[in-house]
This record gives C-alpha cells, sequence and structure tokens, in this order.
C-alpha cells in the first residue's frame, strides 16, 4: 500500500507584505533619517511577526523588518537571550 502525501507550498509571506511595491529605500534610510514612514507600512501589516523573524533569524542588520530598526532588533535579541538563559538556569 502505497501512501501519497500532498503538501501544497506555503505561499510566501512577502507575497502578503504591506510593502510589496514600495521602493525599498524607504526601509533603509541614511544614518539618523527618520524611520517613521517605513514603520507606518509595517504597522498594520498581516505578515509584521513574520518578517521580523526572517530578520531576527537571518542576523539582518540594517534596515526597517517587521516595524523594527536595527537598534530595536538588537535590544530584541538581547531580551530573548536573557529570557532563554533565564528558563536554563
Amino acid at each position: 500500500m502505497q501512501i501519497e502525501v500532498n503538501i501544497e507550498p506555503k505561499g510566501n509571506w512577502q507575497d502578503e507584505a504591506n510593502c510589496l511595491g514600495v521602493d525599498p529605500d524607504l526601509f533603509f534610510p541614511e544614518r539618523g533619517a527618520s524611520t517613521r514612514e517605513a514603520k507606518e507600512v509595517c504597522r498594520g501589516c498581516v505578515v509584521r511577526t513574520d518578517c521580523l523573524e526572517y530578520a531576527l533569524v537571518n542576523g539582518e542588520k540594517f534596515g526597517i523588518w517587521g516595524g523594527l530598526s536595527e537598534r530595536e532588533r538588537r535590544r530584541l535579541r538581547r531580551q530573548r537571550a536573557q529570557a532563554t538563559r533565564r528558563t536554563s538556569a
């Protein structure tokens, strides 16, 4: 007896992103420039969490991902690392 498994590929989260079609330069502002407009695009995005996790897992060091700047993502990584250390101890 042969069992057939039909797994349809899950759509790419980027296909659902609010930023689809938006100028990428908006998400990679010059040092010291405002990130407000990019974060506003992210605010209501249905894949915001997926985007943020992608950036964290892949070590994205530049730009706005999931509505967070590089500094905010560093802070989040530190918080997660501290929480992991506490639960492991």
